[in-house]
């Protein structure tokens, strides 16, 4: 008998047998947990958690009774760790299909997550800033409060007037005044309210801004008086465990009484580990984080705020708020300065949120002399068409495919996983590299004789986002696809896999000697259907703000995000995931997100101009466009059915289609000699 096991956040799944222990099942699978006493129960770095309840999108019930009991000796261990709610998978054994979280910790291939802050000149103009003043002394017969001195110190000598103080500073004022003989340094937020009270000269204000995507979360800590970056600390959704689209999100928050509690806990205990290795890093503590910025799409931001985000599961897919939020970042939960503000940039509409205007505010498009296409790929694909007369956004729901997600193959951006891929159009062999070895696979060694210099620090453990879109358009430009997405079955190789008795091939990428698990690791027939439909709800998106516009050609693309700094532009314009343009005209200029929200921590002057954005921009509803569909169906060929791709030309393959009868019959032959 076998089981279901689903593997987050790498997205993993497969049938195991029954009886096997989680850890071995997971290696069976390619994700590696880490272990180092070998599954002896005594080094207890093994630990997952087991994910409860019905996952409509996985199609499984998982259940802590789909494991083995805890033995003694396992209940013992993690009682001391205080983890008495996780199991130590090499102790764990399925009994049925369940779904595991594999925390970071854990994992013993780290995932990589590529949001580094990009170098950018910035006017430092903070919200939070810090005033030194001399207080008159509290002397008999004078009656005033010690806050009305410090209030008329600020008003004689800052010109601050009309000032409220926090509770956590009030009761620090008196010892403050007088530790620092009546000289105090106040830390005040937008010049209204009184975040803190240090005795005598005083520096040190700091703020977080921070990127909350669907697959991964960014944090930047900054020093609020210099701007410079103290630290950058980034690391996985911890929602990915209960759906890695937007929709599967809302679903559960929908489905599950307490659904919503579960992603809001989540995601703002990753913010709070974000504060504090950021703060270690940095050398100061959490507490010291007078401010935090941050940014998402909307279904983020909704679950950030606690707020339920079943609206915009539906037409007309309402906002609880559209415009930019200040809250006392502790009523979120967050453990930063008592006093500490939060922030959150405005969004644009339904399903265009507060990290699409983070980007506008980054890369000023709208300012340029010219068509410009800006694109943040991933989970939930944002886009925007600008010039300085007119801007448009939509928002296309392009899956987990593009991040592993989906692919029989897929991970996430981890060592051994494949990112980049040539395929020869002669001999129609693959070659690849993997991250965390820059050797190309053609020049690898492997097995007992190979010499150690010769065999990779890591073998091939699956294909990421990257990886994915090279192989696919490679494949193509070889001949060995048709623009259809078939497989071309005229195509004869060595790396061509047909499957006996049915017309379904799949692609030899990596063989058993290259791959970590000892098995080929293939690209199927279904592997490119569903990057056909994520790039074509991509490029429908794109298309139909062309069509809103009036424009037939876009003079320049920039991609944004995390994994749009990794997408060669010749290969995603094979692919047809952006529109015809000069490639030189193309460019990725990293998590745009995440500067935006740094941005708008540095300047307060910025977050007006973020306003300003979400009000020019006109959103077009991609759901419920009648032209949307028309658009998706075209753009499903490679690169497109009907579109021309002019800056292509001499790069696309001359591909002869053969007759449907004729190719019948040369299957029939082919499946005879298999």
């Amino acid at each position: 008998m076998t089981h279901t096991l689903i593997l987050m956040p790498s997205g993993r799944r497969g049938q195991v047998a029954e009886g096997t222990t989680v850890l071995e099942a997971a290696r069976q699978l390619g994700v590696e947990i880490e272990t180092i006493c070998g599954g002896r129960q005594t080094c207890e770095k093994c630990r997952v958690v087991v994910e409860s309840g019905h996952f409509d999108k996985h199609g499984i019930t998982s259940s802590e009774d789909h494991l083995s009991p805890r033995t003694p000796n396992e209940i013992e261990l993690l009682a001391k760790l205080g983890t008495p709610e996780q199991r130590l998978s090499c102790n764990a054994q399925i009994l049925g299909d369940v779904l595991i979280s594999v925390p970071e910790g854990s994992r013993a291939q780290k995932q990589i997550i590529r949001k580094t802050a990009s170098e950018r000149a910035i006017e430092i103009i903070p919200t939070v800033r810090q005033f030194y003043i001399e207080v008159e002394p509290a002397e008999l017969g004078a009656h005033r409060g010690d806050w009305g001195r410090v209030q008329d110190a600020l008003a004689a000598q800052w010109n601050l007037n009309n000032l409220t103080i926090d509770i956590h500073a009030l009761r620090r004022l008196q010892a403050a005044l007088r530790e620092g003989k009546w000289t105090v340094t106040a830390t005040i937020w937008n010049e209204q309210r009184v975040l803190d009270l240090h005795p005598g000269y005083y520096e040190g204000a700091y703020g977080l801004a921070v990127d909350v995507g669907s697959t991964t979360v960014a944090s930047y800590l900054c020093d609020l008086r210099t701007g410079k970056l103290l630290a950058t600390e980034s690391m996985m959704n911890p929602q990915v465990s209960y759906g890695e689209d937007l929709m599967s999100r809302i679903s559960f928050a929908m489905s599950r009484r307490d659904g919503l509690e579960v992603l809001n806990a989540a995601i703002i205990d990753a913010i709070n580990q974000l504060a504090r290795r950021a703060a270690k890093s940095a050398d100061i503590r959490a507490g010291q984080i007078h401010e935090i910025v941050m940014v998402g799409n909307t279904t983020m931001t909704h679950i950030l705020l606690n707020a339920n985000p079943q609206e915009l599961g539906n037409a007309p897919f309402a906002l609880v708020n559209r415009e930019s939020m200040d809250i006392k970042a502790s009523e979120l939960g967050l453990r930063l300065h008592p006093a500490a503000n939060a922030h959150i940039l405005p969004a644009e509409a339904g399903h265009v949120g507060a990290d699409n205007v983070a980007v506008l505010v980054a890369e000023q498009p709208q300012l340029q002399e010219r068509v410009i296409l800006t694109v943040d790929v991933g989970t939930n694909a944002e886009i925007v068409l600008s010039s300085p007369a007119w801007m448009f956004s939509a928002s296309s729901p392009t899956g987990p495919a593009f991040e592993g997600g989906q692919i029989s193959s897929g991970m996430r951006a981890a060592p051994g996983a494949i990112e980049r891929v040539r395929v020869d159009p002669e001999s129609k062999m693959p070659r690849f590299r993997v991250i965390g070895e820059e050797r190309w696979s053609d020049a690898w060694q492997t097995g007992a004789d190979a010499p150690l210099e010769a065999q990779p620090q890591h073998l091939a453990a699956g294909i990421c986002g990257s990886g994915i879109i090279e192989v696919i358009a490679e494949l193509f430009l070889a001949g060995i696809l048709l623009p259809d997405g078939r497989f071309n079955p005229e195509v004869v190789s060595a790396s061509m896999f047909w499957e006996q008795g049915k017309r379904t091939g799949a692609y030899i990428l990596a063989r058993a000697e290259q791959s970590s698990s000892g098995k080929p690791i293939y690209i199927t027939q279904q592997d490119v259907r569903n990057i056909q439909l994520a790039k074509a709800a991509l490029y429908a998106g794109a298309k139909l703000l062309m069509m809103r516009a009036v424009v037939e050609q876009v003079d320049e693309v920039i991609l944004a995000g995390a994994f749009g700094s990794y997408i060669d532009p010749k290969h995603a314009m094979v692919l047809g995931l952006i529109p015809n343009c000069d490639l030189e005209k193309v460019h990725a200029v990293g998590n745009a997100a995440g500067d935006g929200a740094r941005i708008a921590l540095l300047n307060r002057e910025r977050r007006a101009e973020a306003s300003a954005i979400a009000d020019r921009v006109r959103y077009i509803e991609t759901a419920v466009d009648p032209d949307f569909q028309e658009e998706f169906v075209k753009a499903l060929h490679l690169p497109h059915q009907s579109d021309a791709f002019t800056h292509l030309e001499g790069i696309l393959p001359k591909i002869k289609v053969v007759e449907p009868a004729r190719r019948e019959r040369k299957r029939r032959r082919r499946a005879s000699n298999v």
